[in-house]
């Protein structure tokens, strides 16, 4: 049975090419970042290791007995716990030196389309590091560049057009090129014909879909695939999608991974296009257009509810951690007498003052932790207690508060609804 190392195996493309192996009679060997093990059995063995610090020793323990390495590992921009040029080049590097003194001499690389035309931001720049450092190497390479790859699954691209798709109008943002967007399943097929020992190597294909379409297509085509008239197209203004760009970053300074951030402004302004022949004639694939490949697949409540949370989910986040922080704030400024007079009701005497500050304290850190992405679960559970509490504590101390005209007791239970909404949809894999 052939065994194949496949590194970046719980994003998109990974995790679709290790399901597709196995299927086709291959053990599966994957490779996750650390922390990101799948909690679900999954067949095969699962290995944790953190690319921005393995260097070839760190790889060869892992390569007997593998007979080819399949890299689809790849980070969108620069962030907390991301780094292009440890994932594209640095890392892979080290990968590939492994495999040429361990003898894995079939290695299947991920890159991009385009990145050998041009290089508009590090994440082309160091995805053209990582194809260049393979081709150095004494290896049966193939290095795959497709263009937007869509799938059954939603992550990154293909969660934010089918988000867009559900909108009641559709925003365009200015300078956006052509993409031939190309179907996971042709991409999965690629892999599974290369990674063989005797299939074709030391080459470069680009691998695209067959037809140039605008971001409006796109959208437009998931749209008719939900069973959604066409909605009004509203040109979003330069300095808008500007704000857009730079609230996309900031998100990803507290650890989210938007696929609006100004990587993706600075790529898509080329699109995604090339020549696929060369794939084609190589591979005998022919790629389906993205509106036949929908067809194939029956639309589910599953797909228009993730739709219509997609964009909501960035807004519920940013709600909830302004309503805490903004809480917090207003308890130790304006609100801070209001607060100390409704604790002395409840008769806590001298120690009003002080409950009034630690409540902000808490209700500040909390909003704080779900702000951001490593803490996030952490702040919206403790959200949920520190209500609890506050429902107990109000229902003890001033239960008047249940008739008042506002309703500060009644209004807990809808926040608690929303923070376990939050919980539900946290997970981006």
């Amino acid at each position: 049975m052939m065994r194949v190392l496949v590194v970046g195996a719980s994003g998109l493309i990974g995790s679709a090419v290790c399901a597709g192996l196995h299927e086709r009679g291959m053990e599966i060997v994957r490779v996750v970042r650390p922390g990101s093990a799948p909690s679900s059995a999954t067949a095969g063995q699962t290995l944790e290791v953190d690319l921005r610090n393995a260097g070839p020793e760190d790889w060869r323990p892992h390569l007997p007995d593998i007979d080819a390495v399949v890299n689809c590992a790849g980070t969108l921009q620069d962030g907390p716990g991301e780094d292009t040029e440890a994932v594209h080049a640095r890392g892979p590097a080290s990968l590939f030196k492994a495999c040429e003194q361990a003898g894995v001499r079939r290695v299947v690389h991920f890159s991009a389309m385009g990145v050998d035309k041009a290089q508009p931001s590090p994440f082309s720049r160091t995805k053209l590091e990582g194809d260049e450092a393979l081709m150095a190497c004494d290896l049966d390479w193939v290095i795959l560049r497709p263009s937007v790859v869509l799938g059954p699954g939603a992550y990154g691209a293909s969660a934010l057009f089918r988000g867009l798709a559900a909108l009641p109008w559709l925003p365009l943002m200015p300078n956006t090129g052509l993409l031939q967007v190309v179907r996971l399943e042709d991409v999965v097929r690629t892999v599974a014909l290369f990674v063989g020992p005797d299939a074709p190597a030391c080459l470069a294909l680009e691998v695209a879909g067959p037809e140039a379409l605008t971001f409006k297509d796109v959208v437009s085509t998931y749209r008719r695939w939900f069973g959604w008239p066409a909605a009004p197209v509203v040109n979003v203004p330069t300095p808008l999608a500007g704000l857009t760009y730079s609230l996309s970053d900031l998100a990803g300074a507290l650890g989210w991974r938007p696929p609006t951030r100004s990587t993706a402004q600075k790529e898509i302004v080329r699109g995604a296009v090339g020549d696929a022949r060369a794939w084609i004639e190589k591979t005998g694939i022919e790629p389906l257009a993205l509106s036949d490949a929908l067809t194939r697949t029956p639309v589910s409540v599953q797909e228009r509810w993730f739709a219509k949370l997609y964009l909501l989910k960035p807004v519920i986040f940013i709600v909830l951690s302004l309503f805490w922080i903004m809480t917090g704030v207003i308890s130790l400024t304006s609100g801070y007498e209001i607060g100390v007079d409704l604790m002395e009701r409840g008769g806590a005497g001298v120690l009003a003052g002080p409950s009034v500050i630690a409540g902000a304290l808490a209700d500040i850190l909390i909003g704080t932790a779900i702000a951001l992405r490593r803490t996030s679960r952490i702040g919206l559970y403790g959200a949920v207690a520190l209500s609890l509490f506050y429902a107990v504590a109000g229902t003890v101390l001033l239960p008047e508060l249940w008739n008042e005209p506002l309703g500060p007791l009644l209004k807990i239970w809808p926040i608690l609804v929303l923070h376990l909404a939050a919980l539900a949809i946290l997970e981006e894999r």
